[in-house]
């Protein structure tokens, strides 16, 4: 590996060695907000100080190997082959990932994520599709440890989605989820179809970074507040008190209602959370305009507005049309078996990355 990576791993190390020593200080963990800062910058370079140090272990046991084959003894030569054919391929995939540690991360990743589902067209199918999709994302949550809250949610008559919005919180929730927002397009026959014909429906998905009181500040004047009663599927009263929340964000026009809770206090706080989270992804998306030419592929653009992945039921088909993936374990995916289609995309997220830093050095 290039000796100018090397020296920036070896930083990185005493880094993360010198946050250790921090974190046990004592008016540092007296500092609540400074030990969580300190904790969370810590935590991110955990897992690259293990890759690293397993990858100078390696190294090491490479070079022993090399000198044994320099000896005279064929049988610790044969020994030292079989060592330095099986070390080879593990020392490069842990070069690729070192690589990749050292890239600018996303401030985001670390941060938990709102996600929201929305019926597109194909009326009552659509909503029945945004459920199972709704589903889905709720079985992956289960098999990662997330914890999952629903925050609003819109239903139908058939138990379908007009729309839902839950939190996620956990390890990596918006890194791994990031890439999911986009248009969802469904193929076929719905239940209410008496002729059996496919039908194609579309559901959109946003995922946002949960936004922290730090992250967006609002201020009370910019906010138009409204309350009124919650109400069920088919108008069906859920209770008579005005707990249902509306916000308006003035400056934005952003609205964002929440009705999920019985008490009003709840409710308001749940619709700030979401409204912080589309207001940083509305600064996010602004900083990314500026570097629009910088953007080249659908993965990393994340535009709603994308039709980013086709679920095709007569064929058991789910075909991913930004980096060309067809998976023929449709009902899997479904029941929450998400990583077989998330690695896939994250590893294209990456090598694009590494080649753009590549063009820059070039």
């Amino acid at each position: 590996m290039d000796t100018a990576i090397l020296s920036r791993l070896d930083k990185l190390i005493l880094k993360h060695a010198d946050l250790s020593d921090q974190l046990s200080r004592a008016d540092v963990v007296a500092d609540q907000a400074r030990f969580r800062e300190l904790s969370k910058a810590y935590a991110d370079l955990s897992e690259k100080a293990a890759i690293y140090t397993r990858y100078r272990k390696l190294q090491a046991d490479y070079q022993e190997a090399q000198e044994l084959l320099q000896g005279d003894s064929e049988e610790m030569a044969e020994m030292a082959r079989e060592e330095t054919a099986r070390l080879e391929p593990e020392l490069e995939k842990l070069e690729h990932q070192l690589k990749i540690c050292l890239l600018p991360s996303d401030p985001n990743d670390t941060k938990n994520g709102i996600l929201e589902i929305r019926a597109g067209t194909g009326g009552e199918e659509a909503a029945l599709f945004a459920g199972d999709l709704f589903r889905m994302y709720a079985r992956y949550a289960e098999r990662k440890g997330w914890k999952l809250e629903v925050l609003d949610e819109s239903r139908t008559e058939l138990g379908g989605f007009k729309e839902v919005v839950a939190s996620l919180s956990g390890e990596k929730v918006y890194s791994r989820l990031k890439f999911e927002a986009g248009v969802h397009r469904v193929q076929r026959v719905p239940a209410t179809e008496a002729s059996g014909r496919i039908h194609t429906s579309a559901v959109t998905v946003a995922v946002l970074p949960e936004a922290e009181e730090i992250d967006v500040h609002i201020e009370e004047k910019d906010l138009r507040i409204d309350r009124f009663c919650s109400s069920g599927p088919g108008g069906q009263s859920v209770n008579t008190t005005y707990s249902a929340i509306r916000i308006t964000h003035l400056p934005t026009g952003m609205v964002v209602s929440c009705q999920d809770e019985k008490s009003q206090i709840k409710n308001k706080a749940k619709a700030l959370k979401i409204l912080r989270s589309r207001l940083l992804q509305l600064e996010e998306e602004k900083r990314m305009a500026e570097l629009s030419a910088t953007r080249k592929s659908m993965v990393r653009s994340g535009d709603r507005s994308e039709k980013i992945r086709t679920y095709n039921f007569p064929q058991n088909r789910l075909t991913d049309h930004r980096i060309n993936l067809t998976i023929h374990r449709l009902a899997d995916i479904l029941e929450g078996d998400l990583d077989m289609l998330l690695d896939p995309l994250l590893e294209s997220f990456e090598a694009e990355r590494l080649e753009a830093e590549f063009d820059k050095v070039v």
